[in-house]
Formats: structure tokens, sequence, C-alpha cells
């Protein structure tokens, strides 16, 4: 039978799961959440670019509750502690995107009550993405033919100008003055899901940890930038690196790093790799890359339809794990508990 699931938000990334669950063979769309007052009522498809669901859109808690789905594909841009907490106590796995991998940067109260939740309603939480997620196995994967690991660093290196989410991109520093004194909190505050990412790979490699810290750097605009969705004015940032390591002792063990830029015109002018990539510092070293591409006979002509292709990334880890997680034990589930996810059910049959 298929697993009933409701669909939290339709923003960019919630449209591109609700699209994938209706794809889906072993899922089936039973709810919409909808939080913008002018999308209650809508077909689902209409929301998500497709033809006619029969779902209707709704901002009625209770009454998506009263579904009893299996699970919530959770899909806002931060968390709701509470309504995730509801959810789980409620007997409802959730599948989520939304700044979550193992709850750590959550912080440990709230994670506490998360896991909590989980156990009084016997459900699961499972949290992906692109990265933090999906990046992070790529690592582990890559590091699985070493015979011995100094050091593991995934890196992410893109232009996020297409990117429209100005809310998303100001959270970590972006269109602020240079000068702003609090820049390295906002930052260390707006990334701290990846805080999250190192503790799932040391979990998997079996380090215990002794500290988790933040770094940054940003680069400034030489001119001003009007990216339609927001201005970046000259002096302000439109640079910015994060790098969360996961220490042991004083020795950095496992380096997850952001590299984002937005714009033409900045100092320092990084280079970009223009993808994800995974460096393995051991028996061998191992360099791994990954690149994102349109497939044959994209339509998009904008920046802003490349960058679909960043929502589908973001949104499919968690879409693909919904059957696993649906038959994992109770708690904060990860990659290190689910079987290999995969995009079973999804091949097409054109060439």
């Amino acid at each position: 039978m298929s697993l009933r699931v409701v669909q939290w938000t339709t923003g960019n990334v919630g449209r591109r799961a609700l699209r994938a669950i209706v794809a889906h063979p072993g899922l089936e769309l039973v709810g919409l959440y909808a939080w913008s007052p002018d999308k209650v009522g809508q077909d689902a498809g209409t929301l998500a670019g497709i033809e006619p669901l029969g779902v209707a859109a709704t901002n009625d808690v209770e009454a998506l509750l009263a579904l009893e789905p299996d699970c919530i594909s959770y899909n806002p841009l931060w968390p709701d502690v509470d309504l995730v907490c509801r959810f789980l106590e409620a007997g409802i796995d959730v599948s989520t995107t939304a700044a979550f991998i193992t709850g750590h940067g959550l912080g440990a109260g709230s994670r506490a009550r998360i896991e909590a939740a989980c156990t009084k309603g016997g459900s699961s939480i499972f949290g992906s993405g692109m990265n933090p997620g999906f990046a992070n196995l790529l690592g582990l994967v890559s590091a699985g033919i070493c015979d011995r690991i100094d050091r593991i660093t995934v890196t992410e290196s893109v232009d996020a100008t297409g990117y429209a989410s100005a809310e998303t991109q100001q959270s970590v520093g972006f269109g602020h003055p240079i000068t702003h004194p609090g820049l390295h909190d906002m930052v260390e505050r707006g990334t701290a899901v990846f805080q999250d990412g190192v503790y799932l790979m040391a979990d998997a490699l079996a380090i215990e940890l002794s500290d988790v810290r933040c770094e940054t750097a940003f680069a400034t605009a030489t001119q001003d930038h009007d990216l339609g969705f927001m201005r970046i004015d000259e002096g302000c940032v439109a640079g910015v690196e994060a790098s969360w390591h996961g220490l042991v002792g004083e020795r950095s063990v496992i380096e997850l790093k952001v590299r984002w830029k937005m714009g033409q015109h900045m100092e320092p002018d990084w280079p970009l790799e223009h993808g994800y990539l995974v460096r393995v510092e051991g028996q061998p070293e191992i360099r791994t890359k990954l690149e994102i591409r349109p497939p044959k006979g994209f339509q998009g002509r904008s920046f802003e339809d490349f960058m679909q292709l960043g929502m589908i990334i973001t949104a499919m880890p968690a879409v693909n794990a919904i059957p696993h997680l649906h038959r994992a034990a109770p708690g904060i589930r990860t990659y290190t508990d689910l079987p290999l996810v995969t995009g079973a059910g999804l091949c097409s049959a054109g060439r």
C-alpha cells in the first residue's frame, strides 16, 4: 500500500517535493499545508505547476492531522520545534529539509524534546537536503576506500546569485555592511545545521569529537549590485565563507565548508568550483567532485530557471527516504540508520 503523505508548505523546495511525492509509486499525497493565505483553497497541483490533483491547500493544522498521514514532508525554511514535536507525538513520521540533520544545531533542549516526542509517538524524523545531507553521504562513501583517514573536507562552492530568497541570503550576512559587528554570529546561526552534518559524519566514522567550531570570512562588494530580489551596495557583503570544524583535541578531522558569492564584483574575488568537492586526506588521497547540470532538452533560459535544479536536489533526498523512514525504529534517524536511499521507482521509460 502507498504511504499517505502530507506536504508542508509550497515554497521553492516544497513545490518540488510535492511534485516528487505525486510521481513516486509508493507515496500518496493526501493533504497540503499552505502558509500564505492566498494559497489556501487552491489545488495542490496548480500550486506545484502540474495538473490539478483534487487536493486543496489548507492552513488548518487540525484538519491535516485528522487525516492520519504516515509521514509529513516538511519543507519550511526553518523548523518550528513545537509543531514538529506535535507531529511526532501524534505518531506521524517527519522527513524534512528544514535545517535539520541530527538536531544538534537546534540546541540540546530542542533536540531532547524531539527525541522525547519520537519516543512518545513511536515515530521517526529524518533530515537531509543537498548540503548538509547528501553531500555528507558523498564524503563518507568517498572515504570508504581508504585504509587511513586523516581528515575529510566537504566544500560547497557556488554562485548563489540566482537563489532569489532575500530572507535566506540576509540571514547569512549578504547585503549587510562589511563593518557590521555581528556578521560572524549571524553566519554561525544561519549555518548552524552544518554542525549537524559534522556530527553525522563523526558518528558514521566512530569519531568522538572534543568540539565543533565555526570559522567565517567575507568578501566586499566593490560596486552596487541590484539582483532584482535584493540589493547589495558597495561596501557590503557579497561573498560568504563558513567552515564548520569537527575537532579531536585541537586537530580538525571533519571540515564542512561553504563558499557563496552573489554578484560579479567583489574583493577578494574567490574562485569557485561550481559544485560540491570532497577531499579525503589519508591513504589514498581522494578528490571527488559533484557537478549539477541541466538535462538534455532543458528549457530554462535564466539563472533562476537553472536554480530550480537546486530545489530538486534539495527536496529529493528527503522524499526518497520516506519509505525507509516508515520502517525505521523510532527516534532521530540519519543516513547511518537507513538502508541505501535511492530514486527507486523514478527511472524514466524513455532514453
